[in-house]
């Protein structure tokens, strides 16, 4: 059993985010940190090192407007990725930076922004045809602030309109990705508050439209695995954004508050797995902002986390969890879970990225490289000779 166990673990790739190696904040303001990324390329040299060492991260997220200029030659910046060891990932579109967003972009009232909406999201899907991503990705800040601002239902129209548009704009390979989230920066209403709504407007669009699962974008008291188990069944899971959160979207490194929830929801998949005889095509994801702790560091804890807590729930005895919940033996079904989960899998995932080529601990392995003091140095020398000072913008 864990040599198949080993084995699952080359259906977990997880795709890093450009923007998390950049300074990031609140709206309060930021905490600088001199090894963090400047430019795109940096982004590309952080996460190349943090696949290096962990031989899963073979793909980087890439945010249109932070990362390509709109005359910026594409190929250009996927030469930079392939230098640093990867490949451009998902792109994801840029709907709520804008002035003219303020009411919304796909859901805003003023129809020529939403053909700006538009123009902007066939844009990143040709994109995406030009440097070879078959993944395009949506998140809205649309919403309301209050009751009677705008028709909640006129609103549900645009979307639909919109999306479908998109959808008839994509190549054969490319997903579209739709996120969903239930307040901020709309306190009222959001347009694509839960999982269900995205459901409704992905089905609406068509086949390649699946529905993007940000673990950071539910309630505190919200069953995501429940939602992952319906989504599954509905085969309309497209994706995932990891990260974790205390009170809402935290943007906290995965399994920092609740790593039991992450075991949940990956023993939902290889349920799922077990049961069609395959696993089914998701987009693993990070997306966080690593506010205070070291850039680099945090994403290689995700990554070790996310594997560690993937193997622990590929160990879940099926077998005997099948015949407990037939029988109602209620504690014996959910300690088949706890067993699982507190199975220490050390030895396990050294093994495997030994197999691999790279050191047991990766993070160890980080630290000893001297990378992190290198990069701290000549970045910080560099923000010199630009003049970016705090509170500055470079992400």
């Amino acid at each position: 059993m864990k040599e198949e166990a080993l084995a699952t673990l080359d259906h977990l790739e997880i795709e890093l985010p450009s923007w998390g190696f950049a300074d990031t904040g609140t709206r309060f303001g930021k905490f600088l940190q001199d090894g963090a990324a400047i430019d795109t390329a940096d982004k590309f040299a952080d996460a190349g090192m943090v696949h290096r060492l962990t031989a899963c991260c073979p793909t980087v997220a890439v945010h249109v407007l932070w990362d390509f200029s709109v005359d910026q030659d594409k190929s250009t910046v996927a030469a930079i990725a392939d230098k640093s060891g990867v490949k451009i990932g998902s792109i994801n579109a840029n709907l709520f930076q804008d002035q003219e967003y303020k009411l919304g972009s796909f859901g805003n009232p003023d129809a020529t922004v939403r053909q700006q909406a538009l123009k902007h999201s066939l844009n990143c899907i040709q994109l995406g045809k030009d440097v070879e991503s078959d993944l395009f990705t949506l998140w809205f800040a649309d919403g309301t602030n209050y009751p009677g601002q705008d028709s909640i239902r006129d609103r549900k129209r645009r979307f639909q309109e919109g999306l479908r548009a998109c959808h008839e704009a994509l190549s054969p390979s490319q997903i579209m990705l739709v996120e969903y989230k239930p307040f901020e920066p709309a306190f009222y209403h959001t347009d694509i508050a839960d999982w269900g709504m995205s459901y409704i407007l992905c089905k609406d669009a068509g086949p390649q439209a699946k529905v993007l699962v940000d673990t950071g974008h539910h309630y505190a008291a919200q069953n995501i695995e429940q939602i992952v188990a319906w989504l599954l069944d509905e085969k309309m899971l497209g994706g995932f954004h990891f990260n974790d959160r205390r009170y809402a979207d935290d943007d906290l490194t995965l399994g920092s508050i609740d790593p039991y929830q992450v075991f949940r929801i990956f023993n939902e998949i290889h349920s799922f797995a077990e049961e069609e005889g395959e696993y089914p095509g998701i987009e693993y994801m990070v997306d966080q902002s690593h506010n205070l702790k070291p850039k680099i560091e945090a994403m290689i804890q995700t990554v070790m986390t996310a594997q560690d807590l993937w193997v622990k729930a590929s160990l879940v005895d099926r077998q005997a969890l099948k015949k407990f919940q037939s029988e109602g033996a209620i504690v014996d079904a959910e300690n088949v879970l706890k067993t699982a989960f507190n199975t220490n899998v050390d030895k396990l995932l050294a093994d495997w990225r030994r197999s691999k080529g790279v050191e047991p601990n990766p993070l160890e392995a980080y630290r000893k490289s001297g990378y992190g003091e290198k990069i701290a140095v000549e970045r910080a020398a560099r923000r010199k000779e630009l003049g970016i000072v705090a509170g500055g913008s470079y992400a």
